[in-house]
């Protein structure tokens, strides 16, 4: 492998798992795991599939991809290019995974992060290998928020009622592809679909007065989620009550989210910002978010969660009161959480949350 202070990382990580568990290989099939080693390479075809089209097989000291003959080229030459791989290229019409791992590693003891007979899932622990972000890792995220932030900042600008939901879509969708960002998550809900729905997907339903939008955007593997609210005309003071409200609740859970702290503590001191903020029950109607990076959640954070944050690991909380919502991408910075997702230009709430002072979204009124 070429020398790198990141490959280096993740090999050590990988390796220490592999000496923890017993075993004796890795498979990485997942496309977030498939990014995550291979320093950004992108293995999806379709972006609903959890599984790349190309899958590595991870020793202690060499790797091997594991393909068919369509994907290699893309695969080696635009998303592993730099590295030395070795090579099983199987026939687009015979490419079996099981089939490839018994070639490749017949007789050794291989975990997984996908059910595969004779394999040993090990999917959680893999997952944890991702944590902490590397200083290369932090650089290219801090790069990936900017671009989130300002391109749904931009498709804000773009909204006018009358236009529908999915034009809508297409404006925020179009702003992260022409900054090199696959949007894999958009959603958009306008007036009464807001007040209804959680996670709405994009309609022919017309705006009138208010639409929120919704984005995770993926690059080189990284994800960062945002969400911006934009109201056509004075905003409602009910609206405005649950609007300070909700930032009060993200300020919260950015304000705790440090290093060494219990994620489920995180978590309750976020319903406790629900409580103290007059919305106690909200927190039920939707998850609160948690740990992300290469996934758009690793898993969504209760108060039961024991894992601890980690140094320059990710978060996207999303608190959401009825009818509005906040939410932004972190890193758990070593001195305080670091916001990358800011919007240049959008207008803003200072909320102080356990002394510290954040910056949160406020509804861009047009």
């Amino acid at each position: 492998m070429a020398a790198s202070a990141e490959m280096a990382e993740k090999w050590r990580r990988v390796n220490e798992l592999l000496e923890a568990r017993g075993l004796d290989a890795l498979l990485l099939a997942r496309t977030d795991n498939f990014a995550w080693f291979s320093c950004g390479g992108d293995s999806h075809v379709s972006i609903a599939a959890e599984t790349g089209v190309g899958a590595l097989l991870v020793r202690p000291d060499s790797a091997v991809l594991l393909t068919n003959n369509v994907e290699r080229g893309r695969l080696l030459e635009e998303e592993l290019a730099g590295y030395s791989y070795g090579e099983d290229i199987s026939p687009w019409f015979d490419d079996a995974l099981p089939a490839a791992v018994e070639r490749v590693a017949s007789g050794l003891k291989v975990g997984a992060d996908v059910p595969l007979p004779g394999l040993v899932l090990c999917a959680g622990d893999i997952a944890r290998l991702r944590a902490s972000l590397t200083e290369a890792e932090v650089n290219r995220y801090r790069g990936l928020g900017q671009d989130v932030g300002q391109a749904i900042a931009e498709a804000c600008m773009e909204l006018e009622p009358g236009m529908t939901e999915f034009e809508a879509a297409g404006a925020l969708a179009r702003a992260h592809f022409e900054r090199g960002i696959t949007p894999i998550v958009v959603l958009v809900a306008a007036d009464e679909r807001l007040l209804k729905y959680r996670h709405p997907i994009p309609t022919a339903n017309t705006i009138e007065r208010v639409v929120m939008l919704v984005v995770c955007g993926r690059r080189h593997g990284l994800i960062v989620s945002a969400t911006r609210i934009v109201h056509f005309g004075p905003v409602p003071e009910e609206l405005r009550r649950k609007h300070n409200a909700v930032v009060a609740v993200d300020a919260a859970f950015i304000a705790h989210t440090r290093p060494g702290a219990r994620i489920g503590d995180v978590f309750r001191r976020g319903l406790d910002a629900y409580a103290a903020n007059g919305f106690p029950d909200e927190w039920r109607l939707h998850h609160q978010g948690g740990p992300t990076g290469y996934a758009t959640r690793d898993y969504r954070a209760t108060e039961l969660t024991e894992d601890v944050v980690q140094t320059n690991q990710a978060f996207a909380w999303n608190p959401s009161i009825t009818g509005t919502k906040s939410e932004d991408t972190i890193i758990a910075g070593p001195d305080r959480p670091e916001i990358i997702s800011a919007s240049p230009g959008f207008p803003m709430i200072e909320v102080t949350a356990e002394g510290t002072k954040l910056q949160r979204p406020d509804i861009l009124v047009r």
